[in-house]
């Protein structure tokens, strides 16, 4: 069990490739329904979560849900004292390896950001990434990877060896699409 079955990513972006202004928080803007249930939904179904201190999916079961907290507040690994279900994890003094089997579960990881914990999943591997890109203008902020805004997330995605495989419309008014980006087998 040193590595999940699978490996998703989940995230919304401005046109910029933002998930959220510069001050950290998500603007309502970017908060689209058809989003928000594709998200919960998805979210809703993993085993496990990885999120960045700050990041949280929020939603019924999020308190409930087994997941990896990524902070440099601790060494390597620690009981989360907030969460029960959560594991903090400093990627500089613990593997991935050796932090995926203290939560105890096994099927799909649900990474949800932010830009740091994105990045960190890349070299790692997602098994796929769930692009939302909003019609929504945010320049300055927060991108979803490291790279961005100097190269689109889709390069990015692309350089770690996964393909697009379909793009869907969401919610055509507010222009909004989700891509499903995989690792090819």
């Amino acid at each position: 069990m040193a590595r999940p079955q699978r490996i998703e990513g989940y995230a919304v972006i401005s046109r910029e490739g933002m998930i959220c202004a510069a001050d950290g928080v998500m603007p309502a803007s970017l908060k689209i329904d058809a989003d928000q249930r594709f998200y919960h939904d998805a979210v809703d179904r993993a085993d496990a979560v990885a999120n960045g201190r700050h990041s949280n999916e929020g939603g019924p079961r999020a308190a409930t849900k087994p997941r990896l907290v990524l902070t440099r507040h601790v060494a390597s690994l620690a009981a989360d004292p907030t969460q029960p279900n959560a594991v903090l994890w400093n990627p500089a003094g613990c593997s991935f390896e050796d932090a995926w089997p203290r939560l105890g579960v096994d099927g799909v990881l649900a990474v949800v950001g932010g830009t740091d914990v994105f990045g960190l999943f890349l070299p790692i591997g997602y098994d796929a990434f769930f692009l939302s890109r909003a019609d929504v203008a945010l320049a300055a902020g927060r991108p979803v990877f490291p790279g961005v805004p100097d190269k689109p997330p889709e390069e990015i995605l692309a350089a770690h060896g996964l393909v697009q495989k379909d793009v869907r419309v969401l919610d055509l008014r507010a222009g909004l699409t989700v891509a499903e980006w995989i690792r090819p087998r």
